[in-house]
Order: C-alpha cells, then sequence, then structure tokens
C-alpha cells in the first residue's frame, strides 16, 4: 500500500462536530460518549483524499479492523468481483469507534465531517448489536443488510502470572469464580497470593464499546446458567449477581486500549499487573495486538517497530460460554452513498466472503468465518491464546434484552466518588480557537458531566490558583464539598459560572493536586470509584512541592498490594501549549488517564469520554 493512501485514511474533524456535542449526548442516553481521540484516528498527518478516478468507498470501522481493511482493499483491486463493476472502485477505511457511528446514524442527518468525500459508503462495527441498535431506533434502511466478516470472542486476559495462580491453563475459569474473587474481602489473598491485594477488573462503558456491552451480557447469562435463549427477565434476576462483579471494576472507559495503554507502560518498566489490574473484558484480537506490542490496538505505520511487553497477556475464555464480536459490514442507506458506490460496497461485501479475503484475516488478529481455513503461528499459546477455545459460544440476545442489560448497568455500575479540580489561573483565559477561552471550555465539560451522575455519586468541585484560600486550604476555593449529587445539579452550574469572574492569579497546579489526594484518600472506599479529575494546562507556576515529591505521593496506592480504595487522577490537558508529559506522569502514577483537549473542536467529546470512566 503506497504511504499517500495510508495517509489518505485519517482526518481530523471540522467544525460540524462541535454543533453535535452534548445536545448529541442528551438526546440519545444509552448510547451516549465517544472516544477521547474523536470521530477518526489521527495517527497519520495526512487530510486530503486523492482522486485517483476511480470510485471512492470510505468504510467507517474500529480502529483494530483499520489495517486489516487496508490489506483487503488492496487485495480487492485484482479481485473478479472488483474487475464487474463498470468503473474501477478504491476502499478507504478510517478509524470510527462502533458507539460513536451508532450515535451518528440513529441521531440523523449529515454525518458530522466538514468534507463530504470523507462519509462512509460503508459501516463495519465491531458487532451487529450495534446494527441492530440502529435499525431499532431509526430504521432499518439506514443499515441495509449486515453480513458478518470475521469474528473474534470476548475474553477476559490476565497476566500470564496471575492467570496461572487461579490454575490456568489446565482448570476451567468462569465468570462466578471472577466474582467470587470480587467478593472475598481476602482478594488474591483467597488463592494463596496475599501480595497481590484486591482482585481488579477492568470493563469498558457497555453505552459505547461491544466488549463492555458483550460483558454485561455474559454476566447475565452467568447467573442464569444458560447458554441461550437469555430473556429479560433473567437479565433482572441477574441484578446482585452483576453488581457483585461490578464492584471489583477499577474504573470503565470507552475502550480498552488505555487501560491495556497503562498495563503495557507498567510491565515494561517492570512493576507487572498486580497494582493495576488483575483482568481486563477484551477482545482476542486485542489481546494479540497487545502481546505482540501494540497495546492499543491503533494503526500501525509503515516502518514501525512493536516491543511485546515483559509479561503477556493470556486469554481466559469463560467456562460458561464466550459472546462473539462478529464484524458485520455493510453498505449505508443513506442519502449520500451514489448508487456507483453503492455497486462497488456490495461488491467490496461480496469478496470479505471469499477464500482470498478470509485468509488475510489471521495475520491480523481475526478468526476468519470459513473455518477450513488455518489460523496460523499468531493463534498460538505463544501469544496467549488458544485456537480451539471458546468451547461454548453465547448467542447475541435480541435487541430488548441487550436494552435491559444496559438499562440495568446504569443503575448497579459501581457508584463514583469524584473531585473536580478546576485550573482558573490566568493562563486559562487563553483563547482556544472556537471563540471561547480554556476555561469557557473547562466550565462547560464540567457542566456537561453531571448528567451522567446518579443522584446517590459523589461530586465535588474545587477550583485553583494563587491569592484565594478556603477551608481546604491555600490557594483553593470550594465551590461544593465531595457529596451526593443529590438534586444539586442546578447550583452546581451557577457555582461553575461563577468561575467565570474569578481572579485570575498563579498556577499552583501540582499543591492543589496534593491537597485533593489527601482529601480523596481520607473519605475513599472501597466499592467505589475514587477519582480526581483535573482540568489544567499544566503548566506548574507556583507550588511548593516538586512534580517528583508529588507523584511520590500519590503513587503509595499504585504498587502491588496496593489497598481497595485507590484514588486514581484523570487529567484533561488543555491548549496548544499544554504540557501533556505532566499530566501524563499524574495520571500513570496513579493508574488513571489524562485526555487530551487541546483540539477545542474536541473538548466536548473529550468530557464525554472521561466520563465514561465513572
Amino acid at each position: 500500500m503506497s504511504q499517500q493512501r495510508r495517509g489518505n485514511r485519517t482526518t481530523t474533524l471540522g467544525r460540524r462536530l462541535r454543533g453535535w456535542g452534548i445536545a448529541a449526548l442528551a438526546s440519545i442516553v444509552v448510547l451516549s460518549g465517544c472516544s477521547a481521540s474523536g470521530l477518526v484516528d489521527e495517527s497519520s498527518t495526512g487530510t486530503d483524499w486523492a482522486d485517483d478516478g476511480c470510485t471512492s468507498v470510505v468504510v467507517a470501522t474500529s480502529s483494530e479492523k483499520v489495517n486489516m481493511l487496508d490489506a483487503l482493499a488492496d487485495a480487492f483491486k485484482d479481485s473478479s468481483e472488483a474487475k464487474s463493476l463498470k468503473t474501477c472502485a478504491t476502499v478507504r477505511p478510517i478509524n470510527v469507534t462502533s458507539g460513536d457511528a451508532t450515535r451518528y446514524l440513529t441521531a440523523g442527518g449529515d454525518w458530522p465531517d466538514d468534507d463530504t468525500r470523507r462519509w462512509p459508503t460503508m459501516w463495519s462495527p465491531a458487532s451487529t448489536v450495534w446494527t441492530s441498535r440502529v435499525a431499532a431506533a431509526a430504521s432499518p434502511a439506514i443499515v441495509g443488510e449486515p453480513k458478518s466478516f470475521t469474528h473474534t470472542p470476548v475474553v477476559f486476559g490476565m497476566p500470564e502470572t496471575m492467570a496461572k495462580a487461579l490454575g490456568w491453563p489446565n482448570k476451567d475459569i468462569g465468570i462466578p469464580d471472577l466474582a467470587k474473587l470480587c467478593q472475598d474481602p481476602a482478594g488474591w489473598g483467597s488463592v494463596g497470593k496475599p501480595v497481590w491485594g484486591a482482585f481488579k477488573i477492568s470493563k469498558t462503558n457497555p453505552n459505547t464499546s461491544t466488549t463492555g456491552l458483550s460483558a454485561i451480557l455474559m454476566q447475565s447469562y452467568a447467573a442464569a446458567d444458560k447458554t441461550a435463549d437469555l430473556t429479560t427477565a433473567d437479565v433482572a434476576a441477574a441484578a446482585d449477581f452483576s453488581r457483585v462483579f461490578e464492584e471489583c471494576v477499577i474504573h470503565y472507559g470507552d475502550t480498552t486500549g488505555k487501560v491495556l495503554n497503562t498495563l503495557y507502560k507498567g510491565t515494561q518498566n517492570g512493576t507487572g499487573g498486580s497494582g493495576y489490574v488483575s483482568a481486563i473484558a477484551l477482545e482476542e484480537t486485542s489481546l494479540l495486538n497487545y502481546n505482540q506490542g501494540n497495546a492499543d490496538s491503533h494503526t500501525v505505520e509503515p516502518g514501525e517497530t512493536l516491543t511485546p511487553p515483559k509479561e503477556k497477556l493470556v486469554a481466559v475464555y469463560p467456562s460458561g460460554g464466550s459472546m462473539w464480536s462478529d464484524n458485520p459490514i455493510t453498505v449505508l442507506g443513506t442519502s449520500w452513498v451514489t448508487p456507483e458506490q453503492r455497486a462497488a460496497g456490495e461488491a467490496f461485501a461480496e469478496f470479505l466472503q471469499t477464500e482470498t479475503a478470509q485468509r488475510i484475516l489471521p495475520k491480523f488478529g481475526f478468526r476468519p468465518l470459513d473455518e477450513s481455513i488455518p489460523l496460523g503461528d499468531l493463534f498460538t499459546a505463544a501469544y496467549g491464546v488458544d485456537p480451539a477455545k471458546p468451547t461454548v459460544s453465547l448467542p447475541q440476545p435480541a435487541v430488548d434484552v441487550v436494552s435491559a442489560a444496559i438499562d440495568q448497568w446504569t443503575t448497579i455500575r459501581k457508584p463514583s466518588s469524584v473531585l473536580e479540580l478546576i485550573d482558573i489561573s490566568g493562563s486559562m483565559d487563553e483563547p482556544i480557537g472556537d471563540g471561547r477561552s480554556r476555561l469557557d471550555g473547562a466550565i462547560e465539560g464540567a457542566q456537561s458531566t453531571l448528567g451522567h451522575f446518579r443522584s446517590t455519586d459523589e461530586v465535588g468541585v474545587w477550583a485553583f490558583t494563587t491569592g484565594v484560600s478556603s477551608d481546604v486550604g491555600n490557594g483553593i476555593v470550594e465551590l461544593r464539598d465531595v457529596e451526593p449529587l443529590a438534586d444539586a445539579k442546578e447550583s452546581i452550574n451557577t457555582s461553575l459560572d461563577d468561575l467565570r469572574y474569578a481572579q485570575r492569579n498563579g498556577t499552583p497546579l501540582y499543591d492543589a493536586i496534593a491537597t485533593a489526594y489527601d482529601e480523596m484518600r481520607s473519605r475513599a472506599e472501597p466499592g467505589r470509584i475514587n477519582a480526581i479529575v483535573v482540568l489544567s494546562d499544566g503548566e506548574d507556576t507556583d507550588s511548593s512541592i516538586s512534580l517528583d515529591s508529588l507523584i511520590a505521593k500519590i503513587r503509595q496506592d499504585s504498587g502491588e498490594g496496593s489497598g481497595a480504595a485507590p484514588v486514581r487522577i484523570f487529567p484533561i490537558a488543555y491548549g496548544n501549549s499544554a504540557d501533556t508529559s505532566v499530566l501524563q506522569r499524574i495520571a500513570e502514577a496513579t493508574g488513571g488517564q489524562w485526555f487530551d483537549a487541546s483540539d477545542s473542536a474536541k473538548i466536548d467529546l473529550v468530557f464525554a469520554s472521561v466520563i465514561n470512566n465513572f
């Protein structure tokens, strides 16, 4: 594939994205949220679609399939399916998360990109769960006739040492076994490994992530002791079981990639995974990518070198069965798809079912539908997988059962105790390029998060700069103590608006985080997501504590055998001059994640991504 074509597949969202922003989130509650990277992958700087004289077929797909679809697009050029077309066709995959695409297609209207050349002809989400939701919430005509062309099972990835402590690979391990470890106060001590501390699971938000959605359905299957015919009554009866399982979730998120990146860096630095996470619900293909050194399943560019982790993850295929991400592809029934594009898209979809195409799939960590095709060297124990498993496959339930499971998760998900720490220093007056200042973006972003929290979730708001003080310390204004949200959203919104008129002085960032950390650690409880969200440009100017001293202080909850109530920090970096390296260090020291909001067009989306963790 040419370097030009690789550059062409990625793009930056234009101004239209902000118009979708929080309004779309509010109108489609169960599909709210998106990835921190926005609509598409920006790993390449190319932004123009070269006109090669052929019909352009853009395929919106999840990141882990972009490289594979590039290879399939190249092979398609020489296929009989392509040669049967009246004109030549060029297939161009772009990265769009399954949850995001579902939200855009369900909301109706145009695709949120200023360049119509990048509007998708085809869509390939990770699962037909998403196409079914669009069909049910909008119109079946929009998603046409989706057809799977590859699949990958949902598994629990565990550091190999930990899996062996549970009897892997000789012992069958089921979701009830993991739930028992979650519920046992001794945690890893119950299997003779007390130094590892609590058993910790990572799961993604089922509103935006296929693995997160599959995981909650697998929990219901396990609680009902079923391998088929899951009903809404089964989901309702599984509430207590699933609530126990949710209690050992470290935090949620919109992709497994961020969690895997944090684990990978810890592994490479010799800290292992025990202090951060014990098991991760993920697709088998993501585990294969991780073990090759591509922790976040990003689009690998020509010449890029991958370094495998020092300790691999191994796939635990739940004994009660796994759901599969069946990766359908379909030609969209939208107004912008031309007859020529439709014909070319249908030809490409037909090509994906051929033996030529199916033989390409295993090279990228996906299983072909044709079981006679060998999986190759990647699907081996050396890479942590067992090609003979899962031995039990769980079918996708009906749409109403899926909706019931998502609605239930909203009520039983792990409760949160979150302190939002907002920088109001002079540097936050800098513009962000869309008529707003950094502080405007921070205030509006913080306000947009309130609708996500339940009335029982605890939410506090502090602001910091020099020359101010409150009961919690110098340099900090306490807008709201950390307490149950209840019906205080309106008053919090008003307090946040008041920050526009606050005095702007220096930036005691490290001091403010240290004080906030002490506060949250003193009140942290097991069974809650205890977190600090920091909104800042990351440029400390006035702290008495050094960055190294701060890191040493906040790292105490993230080591091996750490307590059951860690406090994690989630910084949001504002502005092009934001010191992202500092904010990244702070996040990683606590097992949290940092988010890049330097692009004003993405601020609303970044906040949606952050809030998916709680």
